[in-house]
């Protein structure tokens, strides 16, 4: 029954808060973010009034609900998108991901050198910062172009493109990190080889299951005629391909969205097509994903604003510095004009729940209170970057909406 009443909550706060969003000319992701604020802050200032919802941020069931959120949101985005449209973009889209994670990686790195004091843990602290700089939060850039209608440009397929690849080098970057952190210096170069090679392990297995096997199992399941069995069948390859993806070390959204992608046309008829994708919407943008986006704004922690303001704001600014002068500038000279540019950056600075899941993995290895006693610029590292988080993410759409859509003008195509 708690978690009847807890979804209630989320649920009519955030979508209420959408509306409100959307009638200010904003995508209704940055209600659902500020709504979870809302909730976040209500519950810290009053948790004896609302005692089912105090903990709200660590409870482990809403978290799973998060990550159906996330999971339906990258099938979702695999199922509108075609594989080659995909395919023509994907050439400037890894360039662009590239510029987008060194850059903003290097001058994360640089700040944390700057900005922490010297002790046995500086450099695991501050390839943390760069680490939660270079990162792409995929989910988020996916909703907001859908709420805008411009997935399926361009430049909407550049994004997504380029975010896929930033998941998979945050994911090579990530092993570093937690070898620094663990073991003081970074991992072999067998061990990054064997990690690079499961990575392409698994887009083979998947591209030959959806080019050669698919087709085969679609055409079976259209002559049984058992009620929502397409449904079913997508849903459980995509699980099957997020397991797969897990196994192999790979973030489970990569394997939703892969899966996605080859349920297409060559599967199932066109009438089908649409229907699966009308079902997969609606659970998704009017359920699981403002769950997700809520739980990110119940994240915030406003500590680093008084410890460490001056850290909190330099981080804040090189977090969309480093994705505009990385991603931004290497799309402009890939052939992209000045405002397409400006949204592949925007874009690519949302950092959302990948940023929290990387700042908790430092967090449970005790990086921020060392060394003993801590100094404030890293005992606050935390806060710091879940406001990073909620900036960046509330910020994109805005960005996005700015640089590419006004009213019926989009500016989605090269």
């Amino acid at each position: 029954m708690n978690l009847i009443y807890i979804l209630l909550v989320l649920l009519v706060v955030t979508r209420v808060c959408g509306v409100f969003a959307q009638r200010a000319g904003q995508p209704p992701l940055v209600g659902e973010i500020l709504g979870g604020v809302f909730l976040g802050i209500l519950i810290s200032q009053f948790s004896g009034s609302f005692p089912v919802l105090s903990g709200l941020p660590d409870n482990e069931v809403l978290k799973g609900i998060a990550d159906l959120g996330i999971f339906f949101l990258m099938l979702l985005a695999g199922v509108e998108l075609r594989p080659r449209d995909l395919a023509k973009t994907s050439g400037k889209a890894f360039v662009i991901a590239l510029a987008g994670f060194l850059v903003p990686l290097a001058l994360g790195f640089g700040l944390g050198w700057t900005f922490i004091p010297e002790s046995d843990f500086r450099l695991a602290q501050s390839l943390f910062i760069g680490t939660a700089l270079a990162i792409t939060a995929v989910p988020v850039a996916v909703k907001v172009l859908m709420d805008l209608d411009l997935l399926n440009t361009p430049v909407g397929r550049t994004i997504v493109s380029a975010a896929v690849f930033d998941d998979v080098l945050s994911l090579l970057l990530l092993a570093v990190l937690v070898a620094v952190i663990n073991q003081g210096e970074a991992p072999s170069v067998t061990a990054m080889g064997i990690l690079a090679g499961k990575v392409t392990l698994f887009f083979i297995i998947t591209g030959a299951m959806g080019f050669f096997i698919f087709p085969i199992i679609g055409r079976w399941l259209m002559r049984i005629q058992v009620e929502e069995l397409e449904f079913s069948g997508l849903v459980a390859t995509a699980l099957g391909y997020s397991l797969l993806a897990e196994f192999l070390e790979l973030h489970f959204i990569i394997g939703a969205f892969v899966a996605g992608l080859f349920f297409n046309r060559r599967i199932v008829d066109n009438e089908t097509h649409a229907d699966v994708d009308k079902k997969i919407r609606g659970l998704t943008t009017g359920f699981l994903a403002p769950i997700f986006f809520a739980t990110i704004g119940l994240h915030l922690d406003l500590s680093a604003v008084t410890a460490a303001p001056l850290l909190l704001f330099t981080l804040i600014v090189a977090a969309f510095i480093g994705k505009f002068a990385g991603a931004g500038v290497v799309s402009y000279f890939s052939g992209f004009n000045k405002r397409q540019s400006a949204a592949i950056g925007g874009a690519m600075s949302a950092r959302g729940a990948v940023e929290l899941i990387v700042a908790n993995i430092a967090l449970e290895a005790n990086l921020f209170s060392r060394p003993e006693p801590a100094p404030p610029e890293v005992e606050s590292l935390f806060s710091a970057v879940v406001i990073v988080a909620i900036v960046t993410t509330v910020a994109t759409p805005m960005i996005i909406r700015r640089t590419l859509y006004s009213g019926e003008n989009k500016d989605g195509a090269v």
